[in-house]
């Protein structure tokens, strides 16, 4: 039981840094798809658009939403690939 409660106190310990972690992929992703917007669903909502995620050994279109932001004036920043240290990382979205 000692060794059970010592390895999920190790994991949750452990759990924020991992978050962290970026996994570099050595081919780039393809480029994005077009896609067709529709009229917005309500009055201040932002459209997110789209992008290629990778999943184990493939890119997969994500395709793009309308979302309302949290806070008003609040813009979207797009997900987007870097180039680093010879391979692609996944920069994740996010509000600003």
């Amino acid at each position: 039981m000692k060794k059970i409660a010592l390895a999920l106190l190790l994991a949750f310990a452990l759990a924020p840094a991992a978050s962290f972690a970026q996994i570099a992929i050595r081919i780039g992703p393809p480029p994005p798809v077009y896609e067709r917007r529709g009229p917005p669903p309500e009055r201040g909502s932002v459209w997110i658009g789209g992008y290629q995620r990778y999943d184990g050994d493939h890119y997969v279109w994500n395709p793009g939403r309308y979302e309302r932001p949290p806070r008003e004036h609040q813009r979207w920043v797009q997900h987007h690939w870097a180039h680093r240290h010879g391979g692609w990382v996944m920069v994740e979205g996010h509000w600003r």
